[in-house]
């Protein structure tokens, strides 16, 4: 059987410092999870901050190698444990901002998601004995909020459920820069455990509104210009779309159960996006997640690293 998830997984990635415009820097691994940063007058503001405060403290230093401000706000694009554990390590952070519904996910997760993700990724969390406790804002927004550094206009917004239902970006419309959290994947598939798979194509359509000329995608590297931004839309889009479609198919077969969707699925969608990053690791997780919603199982069910073993245990057998 292969290993759970990510748990196999030893290669190290180290995160580069990408600048994509005065004052305006990606944080970008291979395929790790991307974070940023944005300098103003008086300090800076950080999107996400990576899973452990070990983690963070790199983060922290390269940020100090391009400016001698201080990180004093930290931004959530949303609740996954992966993103938003080192938080302990931005000691002048005075802020944490994040939308209503990524707090909710706190509530009523976090715990669970801790510890199902540090299973199934334990690379990801070095150190992960030095998480003093789950991340919480101190300000949340429901749908879009303006914060001004200096002359800089910054939007956080919240355009719909996707990746999760709290998914929120941030947005320079002068530089016409888009940090995208999770809800665009660069040449990496989509984890959709806790997505609205429906939903998802349609919050996709807002952020193509935009017209960004810079996109951070949640893993993957930068994206620049409109038609290489369009197409990694499109193929983020494409994947739900083959999602749903096989997952259906899958389900209209007599006698069909979890694992023979599975089958069906991974059969056609490998063909399609087996080079992909975690692909393996995430498609178990994806077809639960589809299964469930087209059965009408509207909210995510509760991830736990219990229910993660089983899960996997019964596709990969």
């Amino acid at each position: 059987m292969k290993p759970c998830a990510s748990a196999a997984d030893a290669d190290v990635q180290h995160a580069k410092v990408v600048e994509l415009a005065d004052g305006v820097f990606g944080y970008i691994s291979d395929f790790d999870p991307n974070t940023g940063w944005i300098v103003g007058d008086e300090g800076c503001l950080a999107i996400d901050c990576r899973a452990t405060p070990l983690l963070a403290r790199e983060m922290l230093q390269d940020i100090g190698k391009v400016t001698d401000k201080p990180v004093t706000r930290l931004f959530l694009t949303h609740y996954h444990a992966v993103r938003v554990l080192g938080r302990a390590a931005f000691t002048d952070v005075h802020t944490v901002i994040a939308s209503r519904h990524t707090l909710d996910l706190i509530r009523e997760r976090g715990a669970q998601d801790f510890a199902s993700e540090v299973r199934r990724f334990p690379r990801l969390f070095s150190a992960v004995e030095d998480v003093p406790g789950l991340t919480f804002p101190h300000i949340t927004f429901e749908r879009e909020m303006t914060l001004w550094m200096g002359e800089r206009e910054i939007r956080l917004s919240h355009p719909g459920r996707g990746h999760t239902k709290g998914d929120s970006t941030v947005w320079l419309p002068k530089e016409r820069i888009l940090f995208a959290g999770d809800l665009i994947e660069d040449h990496c598939a989509l984890y959709c455990g806790d997505a609205y798979l429906h939903e998802w194509r349609d919050t996709l359509l807002q952020l193509e509104l935009l017209q960004p000329l810079v996109v951070v995608p949640g893993r993957g590297a930068v994206i620049v210009g409109e038609e290489k931004i369009k197409a990694a839309m499109q193929a983020t889009a494409g994947f739900l779309d083959n999602l749903l479609q096989f997952t259906q198919e899958a389900m209209g077969r007599d006698g069909a159960t979890l694992k023979t969707a599975f089958e069906h699925v991974y059969e056609h969608m490998t063909t399609l996006y087996g080079e992909w990053a975690i692909y393996e690791h995430c498609i178990p997780f994806n077809v639960s997640r589809a299964w469930d919603e087209l059965h009408g199982v509207e909210e995510p069910i509760l991830w736990t690293a219990e229910r993660d073993q089983e899960m996997w245990n019964a596709l990969q057998e």
